[in-house]
């Protein structure tokens, strides 16, 4: 290559699959440096397919992660699961995920059957691989579910960074000869709007009990930077039931009050300036069923 020449840029698509709770999510944000998707300790955190993007020198790699694997019992679970399909056409890489702590299970032995179909390179990381007793036995009967993943990796996402920026190093050397997608200073291509609502309902998922978690959407109303800095944000809380709603709430606006106070402690970390949240919650009977309340959050 002569000094006149342009150096080749490199560019790809890496879909992160697995089972809810695995850690692909906090797999993702390692990977970026910066927070773009929901973490919590509850399976089915993720619901949409969320981009993230790193960019270094004249290589970069769109990460797209997915919602867990799982059997879907609603029209929401469905979405969920059209989401990860979508993920695996057109795609460059695939991370599947593991989790080195539990034997592989029914749900595995599915996703394992659908990444068989799949034109691109799979690589299997088997995450926790510091709570885990077995990490190695574990390892060979999930790599037997998929004989033909190209490489395999042990790691923990949570407690061991540099294990993680290494395994994006061999992704960024693995990504095609392509113009890049996104321009260099982008880490998602998430709305804001999205991504406080995502935020709002990580915390709303890691504060409640029970089955009320699942049955929450989280929609951004309004957004505003007021005349001293302030950003202002109001956003809804959707429930199914009247009695969720209470329960969302709290007795004296307790929960919802602990729900904002955490959301606004993540959102004025990552936007280094004062937030005024605004929670409002309201009942959508059976959204996760009703396309056409689906369509309005933002899932169709």
């Amino acid at each position: 290559m002569s000094k006149d020449e342009p150096i080749p840029t490199h560019c790809g698509f890496v879909a992160i699959v697995g089972k809810p709770n695995v850690g692909k999510s906090t797999l993702l944000n390692v990977m970026l440096g910066v927070k773009v998707s929901a973490i919590t300790s509850r399976p089915q955190t993720t619901r949409r397919g969320v981009r993230g993007i790193y960019t270094e020198g004249n290589r970069q790699v769109v990460f797209v992660d997915t919602p867990g694997w799982h059997q879907p019992k609603d029209r929401l679970g469905e979405y969920m699961i059209e989401q990860i399909d979508g993920a695996l056409e057109d795609i460059d890489l695939v991370l599947w995920v593991v989790d080195l702590r539990h034997p592989p299970t029914p749900e595995d032995e599915d996703l394992a059957s659908r990444l068989q179909k799949v034109q691109a390179p799979v690589w299997m990381v088997g995450n926790k691989v510091d709570a885990a007793k077995y990490p190695e036995q574990a390892m060979q009967a999930y790599s037997a579910l998929l004989p033909n993943a190209q490489r395999h990796i042990m790691l923990s996402a949570l407690k061991d960074p540099k294990a993680v920026y290494r395994l994006r190093e061999e992704i960024l050397l693995a990504m095609p000869e392509s113009p890049f997608y996104y321009p260099v200073d982008i880490r998602s291509d998430q709305s804001r709007q999205d991504w406080a609502a995502e935020i709002v309902r990580e915390q709303a998922m890691s504060l409640l009990r029970e089955e009320i978690p699942y049955t929450i959407a989280v929609r951004v109303t309004d957004w505003e930077e007021r005349e001293n800095g302030v950003q202002y944000i109001r956003a809804e809380l959707i429930v199914e039931r009247e009695n969720h709603k209470s329960i969302v709430i709290g007795k004296g606006g307790r929960m919802l009050k602990q729900i904002g106070q955490e959301a606004r402690k993540q959102l004025e970390l990552f936007l280094g300036s004062k937030v005024y949240l605004e929670l409002v919650v309201k009942v959508m009977p059976d959204w996760r069923r009703n396309p056409r309340a689906l369509q309005e959050l933002g899932y169709e």
